[in-house]
């Protein structure tokens, strides 16, 4: 046997692992957040795929054709990416979330540290996106995030894509993120609802009365006693959601 062409072979396999997961480390939550420094996050993807390649079913790659051997590249990074994505979609609904919340109680703030995000936060879904990355290490979810990823290859078997499936799935990953933000910050859109009625109705019968002084303290100190009472139920909710979709893979 040709030892320099068995292990050419098995570094493309290799590479071939590396390909999708290094594509989910991109944007996967937990795993790749913007605040883990990049060559961190290559390292541990190449680690993984070491680790995993003896139990996945991806062989040595021949360089005999080397077209194909880059398209097969390419499809397992556009998986990778799409998996990565589809689950950065879903923790956005935690960031969606503390936007309306942050708008409602009166604590949004454009210059705000967006971590965790793509796009300028709010003090209150920087606060619930980190959250919710410590809920998936205090869940174990990073494991079951890892076993997705191993499964994930009886779903999309190497080298094959099926476009038409990947835009449909994250169409739904956005509606669902839509619907989860909107249920979880359900509450405090009674509560904002509430009281800016009350506040109109005092103003109507006592028109000196100073309704803004008034009512934003009210507005900040009832927002954030609810945000301590309901967060607990919304990172429940929305840990829930997200096992559920990697079961999607796993299953």
């Amino acid at each position: 046997m040709d030892l320099s062409a068995f292990l050419t072979g098995q570094f493309m396999g290799v590479a071939l692992v590396f390909a999708r997961i290094g594509g989910v480390m991109m944007y996967m939550p937990a795993l790749g957040e913007a605040f883990v420094p990049v060559r961190h996050r290559v390292a541990f993807a190449l680690l993984l795929s070491l680790a995993l390649y003896p139990s996945l079913p991806v062989g040595p790659q021949s360089l005999d054709a080397p077209a194909l051997l880059v398209a097969a590249l390419g499809i397992e990074l556009t998986l990778g990416v799409w998996i990565g994505m589809t689950a950065r979609i879903l923790l956005g609904a935690l960031q969606f979330a503390g936007f309306q919340i942050g708008m409602i109680i009166g604590l949004s703030n454009a210059f705000s540290p967006d971590i965790g995000s793509f796009q300028g936060s709010t003090l209150i879904s920087t606060g619930l996106m980190l959250a919710g990355v410590a809920v998936i290490f205090a869940l174990d979810l990073h494991h079951v995030i890892i076993g997705a990823l191993v499964m994930s290859y009886e779903v999309f078997p190497p080298g094959l894509m099926m476009a038409g499936d990947l835009a449909q799935q994250i169409v739904r990953a956005v509606a669902q993120s839509f619907y989860i933000g909107l249920s979880v910050a359900a509450p405090f859109f009674v509560m904002g609802l509430l009281i800016n009625l009350g506040m109109g109705l005092a103003a109507r019968m006592m028109p000196t009365l100073p309704v803004f002084f008034v009512a934003a303290p009210m507005l900040i100190a009832a927002g954030l006693l609810l945000l301590g009472v309901a967060a607990p139920l919304m990172l429940r909710e929305w840990a829930e959601r997200f096992a559920d979709w990697l079961g999607l893979l796993v299953f």
